[in-house]
Parts: C-alpha cells; structure tokens; sequence
C-alpha cells in the first residue's frame, strides 16, 4: 500500500471554509481519478505551529497507480486549491510506503 499524505498548515481565519471544501469538492475530486482506493482526514492536535494542522492521507495499491495520479491529475487539482487559498496555507507532501 502506498500513502500520499499532505499535510497543511492553514490560518485560522480559513479554517472551516478549507474543510468544507476538502470535503465536498477536493477529496472526492481526487478520489474520482480512480487511483486511490481510499482516503482520510486528520487534524493534528499537538502541532508546534500557529494556526490550524491538517493531514489528508490518499491509499493507493501501488506505485503505479500514484505515479498515474501524479502525471495526469495532480498539478490541476493542486492550482485550483492555490487558487482558492492563495498565500492563507503552507503545504508540504510525503509519500509512503506501508509495512506490514
């Protein structure tokens, strides 16, 4: 299994307004691509930062099935995002690899 986690950091004043949004029009965007086989949404409650810490973990069943998300979905979904809260968040992105 394959984890693409992003983690946010977002200002306060955005905060319901961004959730609303990964809710109802990000992750199921990302979901629609057909390349994660599930997702989830957890807020970070010991973050050493100001504002508000989130991270979006996507399941994908292999590396191929991301690499596919990258090249052909990844940048449109993540301009719209910047688009709608430009300079309110900071983001940075892992991927994982699950061990059993």
């Amino acid at each position: 299994m394959i984890v693409y986690n992003d983690t946010i950091i977002l200002d306060e004043a955005i905060h319901n307004e961004w959730l609303h949004y990964m809710k109802t029009i990000h992750i199921p965007a990302v979901m629609a691509t057909g390349h994660f086989s599930s997702h989830r949404i957890l807020r970070v409650i010991d973050s050493p930062n100001e504002g508000v810490t989130y991270c979006i973990q996507y399941n994908a069943d292999s590396i191929d099935q991301f690499q596919q998300y990258y090249m052909n979905h990844l940048h449109k979904l993540q301009a719209i995002h910047q688009q709608m809260f430009d300079e309110k968040f900071v983001i940075f992105n892992t991927l994982m690899e699950e061990m059993e």
